[in-house]
């Protein structure tokens, strides 16, 4: 197992731990069964007054994804 080898697994280890941190940091959507049945009271105008944490976990959530896909492609070519 070569140096850049095992950069690229501790690279990838911290990617998914980041990401996991992340996913479990977002608030819950009432997208689910319930919420469509009991008439869910987000409209347009509601969506967008949360707060921008939000906004920042779903950002960081799909780069951390994309480098955890770049990362696992790059280790299999290696």
């Amino acid at each position: 197992m070569g140096v850049i080898e095992t950069i690229l697994i501790v690279l990838e280890a911290l990617c998914s731990i980041a990401l996991i941190g992340v996913v479990l940091l977002q608030s819950g959507k009432e997208a689910g069964l319930s919420g469509a049945l009991a008439g869910g009271s987000d409209s347009y105008l509601s969506k967008n007054k949360k707060g921008n944490l939000d906004q920042v976990l779903a950002s960081s959530t799909k780069w951390i994804a994309l480098a955890w896909v770049v990362l696992t492609l790059v280790l299999s070519l290696v």
